[in-house]
């Protein structure tokens, strides 16, 4: 789910057999995935899950993967102990699943999780990476919360808000073009309006040939043809994460 107008479902991709280098922590009234750099950093990064939930071992390995570039990274669970969707889940009854996971509802989460970074880790400066239902959520953080000083929303877009263009963040913006969730007209809009509104730092990219998920759903050693992409569109989403941490 990326079109919170019009959400479509998404496939699974390539499911790691990942078990993650951090831990599981109670953060108030949610839970999280957390794990850290191996040399003290007061730089994190809220890493936001998709709709297969924070559980997911290719979303845990990207906030590992985070954390070996010297960022504490948390990935909290959005969904607020509600069950994350399943690829064995019926797609007639996808809409009433999203009705109480709006990654436009996630404030009091978002809340929480800057306390815990800021008191618990000495987390000075903050960005977030989110990924599909996270990126649309990213999208909706870089429109409320200035204080986050960077924001990389992949595959996620908003379109409903009137001020979805007035960014307070920093915001790089990944897609693919073959993107079935995520039409190229609303690709070209977003990057259309940006320009014409947007008050802060944006950037829209466009991988060619690539599919949903590429980036955290696809394995490179099963897919040797996206590789490059893969890597290149991790390497933007650090080089972003570095210039504005």
């Amino acid at each position: 789910m990326a079109n919170e107008e019009k959400p479509c479902p998404c496939d699974l991709g390539d499911k790691l057999e990942y078990g993650g280098q951090g831990q599981e922590v109670q953060i108030e009234h949610i839970k999280a995935y957390v794990v850290k750099p191996s040399s003290a950093s007061n730089k994190a990064v809220i890493v936001i899950q998709d709709i297969f939930g924070w559980q997911l071992p290719n979303t845990r390995y990207m906030a590992d993967m985070l954390a070996s570039n010297g960022y504490i990274a948390i990935c909290p669970d959005f969904f607020v102990g509600k069950e994350p969707w399943s690829p064995t889940d019926d797609w007639s009854t996808f809409q009433q699943w999203l009705e109480d996971r709006k990654p436009t509802n996630i404030n009091k989460e978002v809340d929480a999780v800057l306390r815990f970074l800021k008191d618990q880790c000495g987390a000075k400066q903050i960005g977030a990476v989110g990924f599909c239902w996270g990126g649309v959520a990213v999208h909706y953080l870089s429109l409320q919360y200035p204080e986050l000083k960077a924001g990389v929303s992949l595959y996620g877009i908003i379109r409903e808000r009137e001020d979805r263009y007035e960014l307070k963040s920093p915001t790089l913006f990944i897609f693919a073009e073959n993107d079935a969730v995520i039409p190229l007209d609303q690709v070209s809009t977003l990057e259309k309006s940006l320009l014409e509104k947007c008050p802060v730092d944006y950037q829209v990219k466009i991988f060619q040939g690539q599919t949903h998920g590429f980036v955290h759903r696809k394995r490179e050693d099963i897919n040797p043809t996206d590789k490059p992409s893969i890597q290149e569109a991790r390497m933007d989403m650090f080089n972003w994460l570095a210039n504005y941490l």
